[in-house]
């Protein structure tokens, strides 16, 4: 089946226009052939297959489904037009792709401090937390990122963390009624961030006591932060909602640095179907090793590589 048929059959009756043409590579993955789908639900983000897809999202989309890639994260949706939003939303749902994480955006997360108790960062995650409502049914997601900012020096550890359960408690009463869930990311960009560990996480998410309060398990902050991945993972499995990829060191595509994703992902699979967990989402949150198409094309392989067997 030529690569245009394919399209028009995936979205026949949509109106949608389809990809415009790629080039081949003997060597490698073949850009213009549709690829079988991946086992797990991979989500790339926008911008990581421009030089294949062009700039234009809808594209970009239509390429990651052609790809094999069954699932899409876009940490800025929020700073998205509400058109493009429900745009990508319709889009994904006829591509029958699943929508992962967009990060909850107050304006400046990185100034903000829940840990602190201060009512004016509560307030304005709140206020976030409602509009985060209306961008997730346009885009038909179901989580969404949240962090709580900066340690606070002045406050002992035991006051931080009750202000951070506060605060997302408070979050986790305006997502429960619509059935989304925030996940925590516990980082390793700094050591002022006050959320670091998953351990720290589930304490939080125990006290908190909400469907709509997980943990998002970043696998290549919690290698920088922690090691001993699949141990950490079953000590906060029933917490944890959704899982982010990062090769270490350089923050790139699997096989890239010392991680051993193919066994991390037979882990969560083989996990997930023991516990009955369904199947997670794993975002793509890293960068492409080698630039242009070429390191599209290497990251797919990447993928291909890592996969269940």
């Amino acid at each position: 089946m030529k690569r245009r048929d394919f399209t028009k059959n995936i979205i026949a009756g949509t109106g949608l226009a389809t990809l415009p043409s790629f080039a081949k590579s003997a060597d490698q993955v073949n850009l213009v052939t549709p690829q079988p789908a991946f086992k797990l639900k991979y989500a790339p983000h926008f911008g990581m297959f421009q030089n294949s897809a062009g700039k234009d999202e809808i594209d970009q989309l239509k390429f990651m489904h052609e790809m094999g890639f069954r699932a899409l994260e876009d940490n800025g949706m929020m700073g998205r037009s509400p058109e493009l939003q429900k745009k990508i939303g319709d889009t994904m749902a006829k591509l029958d792709m699943s929508m992962g994480v967009f990060v909850i955006d107050g304006g400046d997360n990185w100034k903000t401090s829940l840990a602190t108790g201060k009512q004016e960062f509560k307030d304005v995650f709140v206020n976030t937390c409602k509009k985060a409502v209306e961008v997730a049914k346009r885009c038909n997601a179901k989580y969404m990122t949240i962090v709580p900012g900066y340690f606070e020096r002045n406050l002992p550890i035991g006051v931080q963390t009750a202000n951070v359960i506060d605060a997302f408690r408070r979050g986790a009463e305006i997502f429960e009624p619509h059935g989304l869930v925030m996940v925590m990311e516990p980082l390793s960009d700094n050591a002022d961030l006050f959320l670091r560990h998953s351990d720290q996480s589930f304490l939080i998410c125990k006290a908190v006591n909400s469907p709509s309060c997980k943990i998002l398990f970043d696998m290549w902050h919690m290698q920088r932060n922690e090691g001993r991945m699949t141990q950490h993972m079953d000590w906060v499995w029933d917490e944890i909602a959704y899982f982010q990829i990062g090769d270490e060191p350089g923050r790139k595509e699997p096989t890239t640095g010392e991680i051993n994703y193919k066994f991390l992902f037979k882990h969560i699979h083989e996990k997930a179907k023991a516990t009955n967990r369904g199947e997670f989402i794993l975002g793509m949150e890293h960068g492409n090793s080698i630039g242009g198409k070429e390191g599209e094309m290497k990251l797919i392989e990447a993928y291909r590589a890592s996969d269940l067997a």
